[in-house]
């Protein structure tokens, strides 16, 4: 596996990045056209289909956000208790959780200071892991 860093930080799932978000996308306009082009008699099942092809859509959607969420939630505290056996200290309340989650990938040497300059300069999570001159991996992320 590559050593990661800020160019190569990115998550990508091919399939579900292409197959399900392109997949619900097509079978979401597929099924509005189909309900566009129906007769009177097969208007209630493409009228259904529509339905089941928006809620497929929501489904895809939402389970992304909510794994996003609770992620971003873990994240959170893990780097609070990263800052507190570090410094004996929480982190600034003033810093976001997109801060704190740019913070995740500093080096335990350059963390608290990282972080105090973050919450001081109002830093976006960009421009802090940009910041970052030893970059630690998070490979267990959605």
């Amino acid at each position: 596996m590559k050593t990661q860093n800020y160019a190569n930080h990115a998550r990508f799932v091919p399939l579900y990045h292409f197959f399900t978000v392109l997949g619900t996308l097509v079978l979401l306009i597929g099924s509005i056209v189909n309900l566009y082009k129906s007769s009177g008699e097969n208007l209630y099942n493409a009228s259904l289909i529509v339905f089941g092809s928006l809620l497929l859509t929501l489904v895809a959607f939402y389970a992304r956000v909510f794994a996003l969420k609770a992620q971003d939630r873990a994240i959170k505290a893990e780097e609070n208790f990263r800052h507190y056996v570090l410094t004996g200290k929480i982190l600034d309340t003033k810093l976001t959780v997109r801060q704190i989650i740019g913070l995740r990938f500093a080096s335990d040497e350059e963390f608290p200071e990282l972080a105090k300059k973050a919450a001081a300069d109002n830093m976006s999570e960009k421009e802090i892991k940009k910041a970052i001159k030893n970059w630690k991996a998070d490979n267990y992320r959605v």
